[in-house]
């Protein structure tokens, strides 16, 4: 599958897309929201919690209050890491070198030198409570869906677009990115890094303030049960991907 293909667009317009508009005029972008800084700081501890970081917000940020200058424990830098590479994100433009070199920042500690910022060299499956619940594409194939992927994001970031088709094509690059799994690990991270990225690319910087990964965390049972279109790569229906892609508008709500 294409991330370009709009298969989809009119059933996610019928179910959550004439909703979007009104969401994005709703939503609070002022500063008594949360400044830019500490927002991009709640995205990377949320996403961070999805992947099993025990550190929540309140600790993150007493922590930068009261121990800063200590050396941080795994965790915080984990934490610290994905903080840095959205903030490499926000002042660059989305493209495969610059999403590889944000890898590379965020995966520092979990990731041998050797395997950040770079495509996997081997097998990936995702395992669950009862063993293999997806298997990623085979190493040797990544390089053609990379250079697919990021071809298609580049017609997208030339395109004109709806703020709807925004929305519905920054999940579906999330989504499509997760069913890829390109890394050794860090996918998801990069997966919702990529999703706002593209986002704020297209309807601007303010963007990069939606709760998004703070969504997918307080919803995460479902977060998980929508990205399940499949055991593995060959078998995935994305005719079931309504649910998923209504994910990221809700975050607004």
């Amino acid at each position: 599958m294409r991330v370009t293909d709009r298969k989809y667009f009119a059933i996610y317009m019928e179910s959550i897309g004439t909703q979007i508009a009104t969401l994005i005029d709703q939503f609070d972008f002022s500063e008594n929201n949360g400044g830019f800084a500490y927002l991009t700081k709640a995205s990377a501890v949320y996403s961070s919690n999805i992947e099993g970081n025990s550190i929540d917000l309140n600790s993150y940020m007493n922590y930068e209050l009261t121990e800063k200058k200590r050396k941080p424990k795994k965790e915080i830098k984990e934490i610290e890491n994905l903080i840095a590479a959205y903030g490499f994100a926000q002042k660059n433009n989305l493209n495969e070198a610059s999403l590889l070199h944000c890898h590379k920042i965020l995966s520092a500690t979990f990731l041998i030198k050797s395997k950040r910022g770079l495509y996997r060299i081997e097998p990936v499956g995702v395992f669950g409570k009862t063993g293999l619940a997806y298997l990623a594409v085979e190493p040797e194939f990544l390089a053609k869906e990379m250079q697919l992927f990021f071809a298609d994001i580049a017609e997208l970031i030339n395109n004109n677009l709806s703020a709807e088709e925004v929305f519905y094509f920054a999940a579906l690059l999330h989504l499509r990115f997760a069913h890829i799994h390109p890394f050794r690990d860090g996918n998801g991270r990069a997966a919702r890094l990529l999703e706002k990225w593209f986002v704020a690319e297209k309807l601007g910087q303010q963007f990069w303030k939606i709760p998004s990964e703070q969504y997918y965390k307080e919803n995460q049972a479902r977060y998980y049960e929508t990205i399940h279109l499949g055991v593995n790569f060959y078998n995935l229906d994305y005719s079931k991907c309504g649910d998923f892609l209504a994910m990221l508008p809700n975050c607004l709500r």
